[in-house]
């Protein structure tokens, strides 16, 4: 199987994504300023700044997942442990994302989360357990 395609594609998916996220939260943001838009009290600035930071948060964690499978596939080894339980998590963030998306903003975006998911979930798969790496069966007694 070719590991380094899909990882090095899922790491530029997910560096493309980033800049994306940040960019649909400052939208956002800019609609609560606008509005003067809060939620159950909260002040409309706290709302703004809020948006904002989960924005550039979001984006700095995709590009620190972008980097795992990068490293994966300049090295040719599967992440580390910390590496696949952040891919894993980047996985089931997407998944939830798709199923909100696809009510919120139709099949389209939920398609692009999913390739993004499969994208993640094959570059786990493709750099899992290898002969060598797998505990030897205890002997027939």
């Amino acid at each position: 199987m070719a590991r380094r395609p899909i990882a090095l594609a899922t790491a530029v998916v997910l560096f493309l994504e980033a800049p994306g996220i940040v960019a649909i939260n400052a939208v956002m943001a800019r609609f609560v300023k606008a509005q003067s838009m809060s939620l159950d009290g909260l002040d409309p600035d706290a709302m703004y700044t809020g948006t904002w930071a989960l924005g550039l948060a979001s984006g700095a964690l995709l590009l620190l997942c972008g980097l795992v499978p990068l490293v994966a596939a300049i090295r040719d080894r599967r992440p580390g442990r910390a590496g696949r339980a952040l891919l894993i998590g980047c996985a089931v963030v997407h998944g939830i994302l798709g199923a909100v998306t696809v009510g919120l903003l139709g099949w389209g975006a939920f398609a692009f989360m999913m390739v993004v998911l499969g994208l993640i979930v094959l570059t786990l798969v493709a750099y899992g357990e290898t002969r060598a790496d797998a505990p030897e069966a205890p002997a027939a007694a």
